[in-house]
C-alpha cells in the first residue's frame, strides 16, 4: 500500500502560536472555546464537577474495550492496537509505525498534531486502497427501525462490505460526523487518506455493525456537506481561540443557550448576564439573538415592550410570550398561567408512572401511584406506591419480566374501572421517554408473560387517558425557570426528600445497586433508587392536583403582568 508524505511520530506540529482544538471545539458554544483558550480565565470560577461525566467515561472505556476485543477476535491477522499507555508523542509515533507497515486495523491511534491545531484521536483506522479512513466507536444509537443506511457487518468492517440495510436507517448525530469530518482532514494532513477520501464510519452501542457516512453528501441546510459544514466551523472556532489566546478583541460574548446547562464555564458566564441582566437569561439562543440585533439586550428592555407590537419575527416562541416572561423574572416568578383554569383531565381512578431506566441499556423500573379520587370501593387495588423492577443490570431478559408485571397490573387496574363504570387516567411528566421505552419494551420482550402486543401499547399511547403533564404545562403555562419536574413541581408545593435527587445522580447509584463495577450489589442504593422514584410519581401527582386546585390562582395571569 503506498502512503503518501508519512510524517513523523511527532507530526509537524501547529506553528507557535496557533491555538490546538479538538473536534469536540466544532460542536461548543463559540464563547466556551474562548474561555479554553484565554489565559486570564484561569482563576474564574467554574461549575462543580459532574459526577455522572466520569461515569459516562468509564461506560465508554468498556465499550471500546468490548468492540476491540471484537475486532482482534474477527480480524486476528489485520488487527493491531496502539498501547494506551506512553505520551501523546509516543502513541503518535506507533500508529505511525503501524501505518507505515499497512496494517489492516488499527485501534486506538493517535493521529499526528497538523499545521492547523488539529488534535484528535480515533478508535479505529480502516485499511483502504490508497490510505486509512477513520472510525469512532460510541456509546448511544446510531440507527433506527427503516432502510438505508450503509452498513458493514462488524466482522468485516472494511467499507467495501457495506451495502444498503434493509432494517436500519440512520440516525442524526451531528456530533459524530463532524468527529470524523475533523480526523479525515488530520489523516489528509498527515498524507494518510486516500486521494478521494470522504467516508467516515461510526459503530455504535448496538455494536454490530459499522455505519459508513459519506461526508461529502448534504447532511447540513442548504444541503452542505459534513466536510464543509466542519471547515467553516473549525475555521470559526480557530479565529475565536486566537483572539483569546492573543489577548484580542473577543470574538465570542456569553449568551444563554441549551449547552450552558452542561457548561463547566456557566458560573462564570452566569455572572457577567446577571450584572448586565442580559436578555438571554429569558429568551435563549436565537430568540434572543433577534432581539439582541434590533437593540433589546436587557430582561428590562424587554419587559417594558408592547407585547402585541412584535418588533421583529420571534424564532422560538410567541413575541407576547417573551415579554411575559422578562416580567415574570423581574417579579420573581418561577410560573405564570396563560388561562384562568388549565384543562387537565382528572378521573375516578389514576395512576401516576414514572419509568426509570440506565442510559440505551435499558428501563430496569416503573413505579406507579394509584389513587382513588372517585373514592375507593370494595374489592378495589389498594392505593399508594408500588415499583416492578429488575436489579439485574440491564440489559437482561429479566427487564421483560418486570415489565410484563408492570403492565399486567396497570391493564387491571383500567379493566376493573372499565368494569365499575369509573372513568381512568393514567399521567406521566414527558411521555417521550415512558413512551419510547413502553414501545421498546413490548418489541424486544414480545411472548414474554405480560408483554403486550406493540399495537397494544399504541393505543393505550394514542388514548387521550394517556395524559402528559409537560405537555399541559408548555401549553398552559410560561415558565421563567424552567421546565424540568424538579422546576415546576416546587411551585405546587412538593419537595424531594434525597437532596441530591436526580437523573445524573441515578445513574450513578444505579451502578452501585447491581454491582456493575465488580462490587457487591448495594441493597441501600436500591432503596434509594426506589426512593427516588417514588418522589416522581409523587411530584407528579402533586402538580396535577395543583393545577386543579384552588392553589392554582394564586399564580398570577400572563396578562395581569
Amino acid at each position: 500500500m503506498s502512503i503518501r508524505g508519512t510524517i513523523s511520530g511527532s507530526g509537524p506540529g501547529a506553528p507557535v502560536g496557533v491555538p490546538v482544538l479538538d473536534a469536540a471545539a466544532t460542536t461548543r458554544c463559540r464563547r466556551r472555546v474562548h474561555l479554553d483558550h484565554d489565559p486570564a480565565a484561569g482563576d474564574s470560577p467554574r461549575a462543580l464537577p459532574d459526577p455522572a461525566i466520569e461515569q459516562r467515561r468509564a461506560d465508554a472505556r468498556e465499550h471500546r474495550a468490548h468492540i476491540a476485543t471484537a475486532l482482534a477476535a474477527d480480524q486476528p491477522q489485520a488487527w493491531h492496537s496502539v498501547p494506551e499507555e506512553g505520551t501523546s508523542r509516543e502513541r503518535a509515533r506507533r500508529t505511525e509505525e503501524l501505518v507505515a507497515a499497512g496494517a489492516g486495523l488499527i485501534g486506538g491511534a493517535v493521529l499526528p498534531l497538523d499545521r492547523a491545531g488539529r488534535r484528535g484521536s480515533a478508535e479505529l483506522l480502516v485499511r483502504v486502497p490508497g490510505g486509512y479512513l477513520p472510525v469512532v466507536v460510541v456509546r448511544h444509537r446510531i440507527t433506527d427501525p427503516g432502510t438505508g443506511a450503509l452498513t458493514a457487518p462488524l466482522a468485516t468492517p472494511f467499507p467495501a462490505a457495506a451495502r444498503p440495510d434493509t432494517e436500519r436507517k440512520v440516525r442524526s448525530q451531528p456530533r459524530d460526523l463532524l468527529r470524523l469530518a475533523h480526523l479525515l482532514r488530520m489523516l489528509q494532513s498527515a498524507g494518510w487518506a486516500p486521494e478521494d477520501a470522504g467516508l467516515g464510519g461510526v459503530i455504535g452501542l448496538d455494536a454490530d455493525v459499522v455505519v459508513w457516512h459519506d461526508l461529502r453528501a448534504g447532511h447540513w441546510p442548504g444541503e452542505r456537506s459534513t466536510l464543509g459544514e466542519y471547515d467553516e466551523r473549525f475555521a470559526d472556532r480557530a479565529a475565536v481561540a486566537l483572539a483569546a489566546a492573543t489577548g484580542a478583541a473577543p470574538l465570542a460574548e456569553p449568551s444563554r443557550i441549551l449547552e450552558c446547562r452542561r457548561c463547566p464555564w456557566w458560573p462564570t458566564c452566569e455572572a457577567v448576564l446577571e450584572e448586565r441582566r442580559d436578555v438571554s437569561l429569558v429568551v435563549r439562543g436565537d430568540t434572543a439573538t433577534a432581539l439582541k440585533e434590533i437593540g433589546v439586550g436587557t430582561v428590562d428592555e424587554l419587559a417594558a415592550l408592547d407585547p402585541a407590537h412584535e418588533p421583529v419575527p420571534m424564532p422560538g416562541m410567541p413575541f407576547a410570550d417573551a415579554v411575559a416572561l422578562a416580567r415574570a423574572r423581574l417579579r420573581g416568578l418561577a410560573v405564570v398561567r396563560r388561562v384562568p383554569q388549565v384543562p387537565v383531565l382528572r378521573a375516578d381512578v389514576e395512576v401516576d408512572v414514572d419509568m426509570e431506566s440506565f442510559g440505551e441499556s435499558g428501563a430496569y423500573m416503573w413505579g406507579v401511584q394509584l389513587s382513588y379520587p372517585g373514592g375507593i370501593r370494595p374489592g378495589d387495588a389498594p392505593e399508594g406506591y408500588r415499583a416492578f423492577a429488575t436489579w439485574d443490570p440491564v440489559p437482561t431478559p429479566d427487564e421483560g419480566r418486570s415489565f410484563g408485571e408492570f403492565w399486567t397490573w396497570l391493564s387491571g387496574i383500567r379493566a376493573a374501572a372499565a368494569a365499575s363504570g369509573r372513568t381512568f387516567a393514567a399521567y406521566c411528566y414527558n411521555e417521550q421517554a415512558e413512551n419510547r421505552w413502553l414501545l421498546s419494551s413490548a418489541q424486544r420482550f414480545s411472548g414474554m408473560p405480560g408483554v403486550p402486543p406493540v399495537a397494544q401499547v399504541q393505543e393505550f399511547i394514542a388514548a387521550d387517558t394517556w395524559v402528559d403533564l409537560f405537555a399541559v404545562v408548555n401549553e398552559w403555562f410560561l415558565c421563567a425557570q424552567g421546565k424540568g419536574l424538579k422546576k415546576i413541581a416546587p411551585v405546587a408545593g412538593f419537595t424531594w426528600r434525597d437532596p441530591e435527587a436526580g437523573g445524573e445522580n441515578s445513574m450513578r447509584w444505579y451502578r452501585d445497586a447491581v454491582g456493575m463495577d465488580g462490587a457487591e450489589p448495594d441493597a441501600a442504593q436500591r432503596e434509594r433508587l426506589i426512593g427516588y422514584n417514588t418522589d416522581d410519581v409523587l411530584a407528579t401527582k402533586a402538580l396535577r392536583e395543583w393545577m386543579t386546585g384552588a392553589a392554582l390562582t394564586e399564580v398570577p395571569l400572563a396578562s395581569e403582568l
